[in-house]
């Protein structure tokens, strides 16, 4: 039996951020609807962008998780510092969202055919890049975050935070859709919304599973112990 190839854990969160920014694009470019947690972020974009040229997808996303990670702290009544680092991975992740862009200007899939194939694989980019920041020990970006602390704050049940979380954010989709360009006019939400829904949790538990039996992933520097407790450590407020 192969010895598995060692991964250290923190080569994880830079991989996780490459991902799932580059799958994020791809999603947009087929345009059969963002996921859930994206959406509401996307549309505001759109509508934003449409005055302001210089407002980008990126910065749309991690201005919209600021405002997440406000929430966050009302709902749980306390500020921690693991926020501002869960901000730092949407700030990252938003800088290489519209880096893609940027390169990838060009590419404008036009056939449905060619657009449900860059969906699909925007689809399994997105997971794979899940995987690889639940491999690592980093805080998360704000939609995960958001779900684990409130779940563990209030000992609720992390599928039915998740479930409630995910259903809101279609709904907020849908309502800005329809506010932003017209009643009965899905932008953002579309099919495609629905099938990430359905595949990207599984997806992400394969992918989990295949890094693990390929690899053994190990801590390079002691700088766990900073970030295990999401709902702990420093304590910004008095």
């Amino acid at each position: 039996m192969l010895a598995r190839k060692i991964m250290y854990t923190e080569a994880c969160y830079p991989a996780g951020i490459l991902l799932l920014a580059f799958g994020t694009m791809m999603m947009q470019k087929a345009d059969l609807g963002m996921s859930m947690v994206v959406a509401p972020a996307y549309l505001i974009f759109r509508k934003i962008s449409g005055f302001l040229p210089w407002y980008t997808f990126g910065m749309s996303e991690f201005l919209f998780q600021a405002v997440i990670l406000l929430l966050l702290g009302i709902l749980v009544k306390r500020f921690r510092l693991s926020y501002l680092f869960s901000f730092l991975t949407a700030f990252l992740y938003g800088l290489t969202l519209d880096l893609f862009s940027l390169v990838f200007s060009f590419f404008e899939p036009s056939s449905l055919s060619f657009r449900i194939v860059c969906y699909s694989v925007g689809i399994l980019v997105v997971a794979l890049g899940v995987s690889f920041f639940f491999l690592s020990y980093f805080p998360p970006e704000a939609y995960e975050l958001f779900v684990m602390v409130l779940s563990r704050r209030y000992r609720w049940k992390l599928s039915t935070v998740k479930t409630v979380y995910d259903a809101v954010s279609c709904l907020t989709g849908v309502i800005l859709s329809f506010s932003f360009f017209g009643f009965g006019r899905f932008e953002g939400v579309k099919i495609g919304t629905l099938v990430s829904a359905v595949v990207t949790g599984p997806l992400i538990g394969l992918f989990g599973r295949m890094l693990e039996a390929g690899f053994s992933f190990t801590d390079l520097w002691g700088g766990r112990r900073f970030f295990d407790n999401l709902d702990g450590g420093s304590d910004l407020s008095p």
